[in-house]
């Protein structure tokens, strides 16, 4: 395998942006699934997308692997790449499970762990073009963490809603497996953001 010196300019900047994109995409199509009464369209879509996503992850890798100067660090890059794919297989996992489990009442406090998947989404596309430069990431960052913070409060209120005895028992183990996943994203989020940060601070 033939390793080239350097990368042309902007093939990882170009890659993790289309990651990024693709989580934004996947945050959508989970708002769909989660507010549909018919999930298997979605689900396909959903699936479709994931591939889309490790295609995407793979071609990170193997561009690693095939070049010797890299832009930062290759666990860095490693680690970046692994994350955002990471963040898309528990939003399809969730989208999946919704159709496996034929789940029709979800706990209040579902649509805001969505909401702030979305938001997460978001401002991960936003970010990583920025990662050519380093510039004006730390917004980023401080954003996502307390948008996980916000997360994790909203995953407790559910746990307790579905543990009060408003629901059956098959209920709750279908119900905290989706809500498990989405917590599973938002936590993967942070860790892309905390990467960003780290990144940042070598490269400073």
């Amino acid at each position: 395998m033939a390793l080239r010196l350097r990368p042309r300019e902007s093939e990882f900047y170009d890659l993790f942006t289309r990651q990024a994109e693709q989580l934004v995409l996947g945050a959508r199509l989970l708002t769909e699934a989660v507010g549909a009464t018919d999930r298997t369209e979605v689900a396909r879509r959903m699936r479709d997308a994931e591939h889309a996503a490790d295609e995407t992850t793979h071609q990170v890798i193997r561009q690693v692997n095939t070049t010797f100067v890299t832009p930062f660090d290759r666990e860095d890059i490693y680690a970046l790449a692994s994350r955002l794919d990471d963040i898309m297989d528990f939003m399809e996992e969730a989208v999946d499970l919704l159709v496996l489990y034929e789940i029709d009442r979800l706990p209040p406090g579902v649509q805001e762990q969505v909401d702030v998947l979305q938001q997460c989404a978001t401002l991960t596309a936003d970010a990583m073009p920025r990662l050519r430069t380093m510039t004006d990431l730390s917004e980023y960052w401080i954003e996502v963490n307390r948008l996980e913070n916000t997360a994790d409060r909203s995953y407790r209120r559910i746990l307790a809603t579905l543990f009060g005895g408003g629901y059956d028992a098959l209920e709750v183990l279908k119900a905290k497996d989706v809500v498990d996943s989405l917590e599973a994203a938002a936590d993967a989020f942070e860790s892309v953001a905390n990467i960003v940060e780290q990144i940042a601070v070598k490269e400073s």
